[in-house]
Order: structure tokens, then C-alpha cells, then sequence
């Protein structure tokens, strides 16, 4: 399992026809014929793995948040109910970190790692992840996917006598992770773009050059296709059925995707910062102050239940269920509930980030879904271009990933009409969170907080993690 050198075409003394050679050297190898092989073999355990600790937290999910309370007497969990259900996932979370190898995993305000999870984390990771999302956290489960399938392919792999080169460990931990990765987002395709841009694949030098071909692509869609209507929302297996009428792009939809794109990406920031100093404050005493952060998440959730009367668990979950909820019928939410849900969302995303255990992408998608509901009254803005637009900036700004989230984006709603604009918001979304002041880094799992540090402004450019 040998691979290159990067050394990027046409620099550094290498013509582009000796890197043409050296991937057809490459190809040819039995090493690396080999690892295709073994990489294509471990996709079936790891997704079926992956699979089931999806059916496991979903549930557990249920359980906690449906069957429990409708056993009590409740139609439907009471406003105080995340309260004592994140307190018990603080408590254990933060044993976990404290007691078991690896921590739990990856802090979700560091970002998606496609590495760094050894075999015997696996337990810590598995039992951080079932312990936080059933109970509560505002949290998705993709990180935790990600560190299952790449423990798993490394398992295997020692299983398997391989012999364990770096190599070797970055490669099977990167095939693991995007088998994984693939089964919560219903798509290959999303799971491959995603574990590239995760890994840093041509460092800051990819987005120097993708960021003005991202932006020449989606205005030139515009000019090739012109301003019409589209058809055909053929929702996969993560995505949102629109509710309303198929939706006509005009030239205010895309005028308004640039201001929106600036806004959600100073808000998702100022988020973003404030799961790196929850994670900070964590770090002083882990068990104490996560069962602190997880409690002040449930005081979130618990204050948009009482004063709107919607269930809780809009801010105490994932919010891939509120999502659909919201695309599929957006004129159920009125401003006061969806500005409500934004900030104790927004609030409860931050304190999850920096104390729990899982993912930052689904809270993203929902909090863009109702940021774009929200100002999709503008003058000459439609509902569906702004649910677009607000997705596609959050999720960028909260991953630093422009073209994972212009894929995923698309990839939720199901249809292509919308892209030019997906991509427009992207693009400014990201160059926005770069040019702001950099927030503190996030420290090593199970690490006590040093003195603050210069976040790095650039995602997977030298360690492959995504903050």
C-alpha cells in the first residue's frame, strides 16, 4: 500500500507527462492493486456496521423522545424534558472522556477528522456518541460515522495481518471513513468529495484555484441556462421534500445570495468560536463543565419549548427531522418561531460543539434551512432559493468546506434548479469566515486548555481536520 509523492503537476522540477508516468507506475503496482482490493472488501462490514449504529441511535432516539414520554402520560415530551436527559448525557460523556482511550473521539468544534482513531478507541467513540445524541445533544451523527469506519477499516486491517505503514493507515482510515460516511448521506458521491476536502487534498492551493472556478461555473449556469423554471425534486435518502410550489430563480434570488451568503457566515462564525472556547472551558475540568455545557444546552432547548410551544426536541437534536418538518410545510413556521429556534439553536449548537460528541453538519443544514425561511420575505427572494442560499452558507461557513457543501446541499434537496445560487453563497460564505479574525484553537482531546492560540484560517491544510 504505496502511494506518490504529492508533488503538484508541472512545479517543483516534475513535467506533467513524468506525473502521468508515475500514476500509470502506480496503477500498475500489485501493492496498490492490493489495497483497492482490501478497500473494496472492507466496504461491506463497514457499512453494514455503520448501518446498524444508525437503526441503534435512531432507536434510542425514538425511545428517549417519544416512546418514554407517551408511556409517562405526555403526547409529546414537556418543555423541561431535555433538562434531565442532557444532564445524565454530560455526566457520561464526560467520564467517558476522562476514562476511556481516545476521549470519545474528535471534538465536533474541531471539525471532521478522517484519521486519528485507533481500534481500541473505537468502544470510547461509540459509547460518547449513543451517550450524547439519543439524550439531547444538538449534534449529527456524521463525525462519529466517520471514526467508526476508519477504526474499523485499521481493524480489519491488523485483523487482516496487513503491515501498518502510514501510509497504509491514512488510506484504509480514509476508505473506512467515506464507507461509513456514505450510509447517513444516502450517497457515494458525497461521502468521496467530502473525505477529499476533509483530508486536505492539495492544501490551501485547491481553494486558491476552486473557489474562482466554483464562481465562474455558477454564474455561467446562470447565462447558459438563463432565468426559467425547473423540474424534478427526486429526493435520496438524506434530503427534503418542498412543500411548495416548484420554484422560478430570477435575478433577486441570486442578488440576495450574495448579502445572505455574508450575514449567515458572520453568524455560523461567531457559533463556530463559540464551540472552540466551549471547548476550551471543557478542557479545565472535563466531567464538571460538560455536564455545565450539556445542562445550559438543555435550558435552550427547554426555553423554546415553553415560550413557543413547539416540541423541544427542535433544538435538542440533530435537526434532520425539523428539517423536513420545515421544507415540507414552511409557512407553519411563523418569524417569532423560527427566530427563536435560530438563537437557542444556535446557543445549544455552540455549547454541543465544544462539550459533547458528534457532528456539526445537520445542525448547519438547519440552521441555513431556517435562516432562508426566515428571510425569504424579502423583496424578489422565493422560499426555495432561500432555503438554498441559507443551507449552502451555514453549512460551508460551519465546515470550511465549499465543495462538499455545494454537493450536499444539491444532494438534499434533490434537484439541480438551484445550484447557480448553492454555489454563489457558498463561495462568499467561505471567503467571508476566511477574511474574519480567527477564533482560539480547539485543544487535543483530553488535554488540559494552554494559553489561546491563533486558529489555523485555512481547513485540512496540514492536519486534515476541518475547524
Amino acid at each position: 500500500m504505496t502511494a506518490p509523492d504529492p508533488h503538484p503537476a508541472g512545479s517543483g522540477g516534475t513535467t506533467q507527462p513524468e506525473e502521468a508516468e508515475r500514476l500509470r507506475e502506480l496503477l500498475r503496482s500489485a501493492g496498490y492493486l492490493k489495497a483497492l482490493v482490501f478497500c473494496a472488501l472492507i466496504g461491506v462490514p463497514v457499512s453494514l456496521v455503520a448501518f446498524w449504529f444508525l437503526v441503534g441511535l435512531h432507536e434510542l432516539e425514538h425511545l428517549m423522545w417519544h416512546g418514554l414520554p407517551e408511556s409517562l402520560g405526555w403526547n409529546a415530551p414537556p418543555w423541561w424534558w431535555p433538562l434531565p436527559l442532557l444532564l445524565v448525557a454530560g455526566v457520561t460523556v464526560g467520564l467517558v472522556v476522562t476514562r476511556m482511550p481516545g476521549g470519545g473521539g474528535h471534538i465536533p468544534a474541531g471539525g471532521l477528522h478522517t484519521g486519528g482513531v485507533s481500534p481500541g478507541a473505537l468502544p470510547g467513540v461509540i459509547l460518547a456518541a449513543l451517550l450524547s445524541l439519543p439524550l439531547g445533544a444538538t449534534l449529527g451523527p456524521e463525525a462519529p460515522l466517520i471514526a467508526l469506519g476508519g477504526g474499523l477499516a485499521l481493524l480489519f486491517r491488523d485483523l487482516a495481518r496487513v503491515p501498518a505503514t502510514a501510509q497504509s493507515t491514512a488510506l484504509l482510515g480514509a476508505a473506512g471513513a467515506a464507507a461509513a460516511v456514505a450510509v447517513i448521506f444516502g450517497s457515494p458521491l458525497i461521502a468521496g468529495v467530502l473525505l477529499i476536502e476533509v483530508a486536505g487534498v492539495g492544501g490551501p492551493q485547491l481553494f486558491a484555484v476552486m473557489l474562482p472556478a466554483l464562481l465562474s461555473s455558477g454564474v455561467g449556469s446562470l447565462v447558459f441556462t438563463g432565468f426559467g423554471r425547473w423540474t424534478g425534486f427526486d429526493a435520496p435518502s438524506l434530503s427534503v421534500k418542498v412543500g411548495v410550489p416548484l420554484p422560478r430563480l430570477d435575478p433577486g434570488d441570486v442578488l440576495w445570495s450574495i448579502p445572505m451568503a455574508v450575514a449567515i457566515g458572520v453568524f455560523m462564525h461567531l457559533i463556530m468560536r463559540g464551540g472552540r472556547s466551549t471547548a476550551r472551558f471543557v478542557a479545565k475540568r472535563p466531567v464538571a463543565h460538560t455536564t455545565l455545557c450539556a445542562v445550559a444546552a438543555g435550558v435552550c432547548a427547554a426555553v423554546y419549548g415553553l415560550t413557543t410551544g413547539r416540541s423541544p426536541a427542535n433544538v435538542a437534536s440533530s435537526g434532520q427531522e425539523t428539517l423536513s418538518a420545515m421544507a415540507a410545510d414552511p409557512s407553519a413556521w411563523g418569524v417569532g418561531a423560527l427566530i427563536a429556534v435560530v438563537l437557542c439553536m444556535g446557543v445549544a449548537y455552540a455549547l454541543c460543539l465544544g462539550s459533547l460528541r458528534g457532528g456539526p453538519v445537520f445542525p448547519s443544514l438547519f440552521l441555513g434551512c431556517a435562516l432562508g425561511v426566515l428571510l425569504a420575505p424579502l423583496p424578489g427572494l422565493g422560499i426555495v432559493p432561500g432555503m438554498a442560499i441559507g443551507m449552502a452558507a451555514s453549512t460551508t461557513s460551519a465546515l470550511r468546506l465549499p465543495v462538499s457543501s455545494i454537493v450536499l446541499v444539491v444532494l438534499v434537496l434533490g434537484s439541480v434548479a438551484m445550484t447557480p445560487v448553492v454555489i454563489l453563497a457558498s463561495v462568499v460564505a467561505f471567503v467571508t469566515i476566511q477574511l474574519l479574525p480567527p477564533g482560539p484553537a480547539v485543544p487535543p482531546v483530553g488535554k488540559s486548555a494552554g494559553p489561546p492560540t491563533a486558529h489555523p484560517p485555512t481547513a485540512g491544510a496540514t492536519s486534515g481536520s476541518v475547524s
